[in-house]
């Protein structure tokens, strides 16, 4: 099917940067990924065909691999008849096309931390910008001598702003504590690197490295939740290990071949962003696909 850039039903409550979220009512809500791709925390003109059901499907998949560490606020795929049994078709889910349900998932109603918990297992991307030029991550001071893509271990907590348009912050541990609080802080921290460990397990089982990945909690009934999309290749970087060796970012199976050409594009990183050529809208879904293979051990049906 042609890619879908933006979905227009009953209830639109907001649109972000990739995804649509509909008010269903009764505290339920349905979020459709789109086909939409941001770089920079821009959003591009050129969408990614099928993108947003890979998008979708990854993170069913990863949600359902850590439901044993944290509670998530997934009631079901929308095309899950099981898990929605006894939910009312109301409102947007009662309008939404058969081939649109693969990418569109029912969810609890949270209230949101606006914190990226963002979780390094290897030092890459602008956390390694960061390094090469101040010798800081997220303005903590680091060990001399690390290079780029090396391993961290254990893993590093660095989270960010979470900002709905514009540039996110990182943040440094003081500032998470301002904003949330010193137990939520610590809560936060514990929750992101467990789950980030279960995965990177996975992971590894698979060929696989995890490289770096952001996650969202929110509250749901007062418990900590764990929200919105999971080790997906907008959110992660996801590398073989075949291709590792430290001192290089190996090549990526996620959205950094996009970063990359719209850095040599001589791009600004500002708004508006240029056209995507067709080969590399074309390349990085060939990438998405491989990262939902390769991860899930599932074939990708669009």
């Amino acid at each position: 099917m042609p890619a879908v850039s933006e979905t227009n039903f009953p209830g639109l409550i907001h649109r972000g940067k990739v995804r649509d979220t509909y008010d269903i009512g009764d505290g339920r809500l349905l979020m459709i990924a789109t086909d939409r791709i941001s770089a920079f925390d821009v959003v591009l003109p050129s969408p990614i065909p099928d993108k947003g059901t890979i998008l979708a499907q990854m993170s069913r998949f990863w949600f359902d691999l850590t439901a044993r560490v944290m509670p998530n606020h997934v009631i079901g795929m929308a095309d899950d008849d099981e898990a929605l049994a006894g939910i009312p078709r109301t409102g947007a889910l009662a309008e939404l096309p058969d081939d649109m349900r693969r990418r569109s998932m029912v969810i609890r109603a949270a209230e949101r931390l606006d914190i990226e918990c963002v979780v390094r297992g290897y030092i890459t991307g602008a956390g390694w910008a960061e390094y090469a030029e101040h010798g800081t991550l997220n303005r903590q001071k680091l060990p001399d001598g690390i290079v780029e893509a090396q391993k961290l271990d254990p893993p590093l907590f660095t989270p960010s702003t979470k900002a709905d348009e514009g540039h996110d912050i990182p943040m440094t541990p003081s500032e998470v504590v301002d904003l949330v609080g010193r137990e939520m802080a610590s809560r936060l921290e514990e929750a992101s690197l467990r789950i980030f460990q279960v995965a990177q397990e996975h992971a590894a089982g698979r060929g696989m490295i995890i490289a770096d990945t952001k996650m969202e909690f929110g509250l749901i009934d007062g418990e900590l939740t764990l929200i919105d999309e999971l080790f997906t290749a907008d959110s992660s970087r996801f590398w073989s290990q075949n291709d590792y060796k430290p001192g290089s970012s190996p090549p990526a199976f996620d959205k950094q071949f996009v970063r990359n050409w719209l850095l040599e594009s001589g791009w600004d990183r500002e708004p508006p962003a240029p056209d995507l050529p067709a080969e590399i809208v074309r390349k990085t879904r060939e990438r998405y696909v491989q990262a939902y293979e390769r991860l899930t051990g599932e074939t990708f049906i669009a």
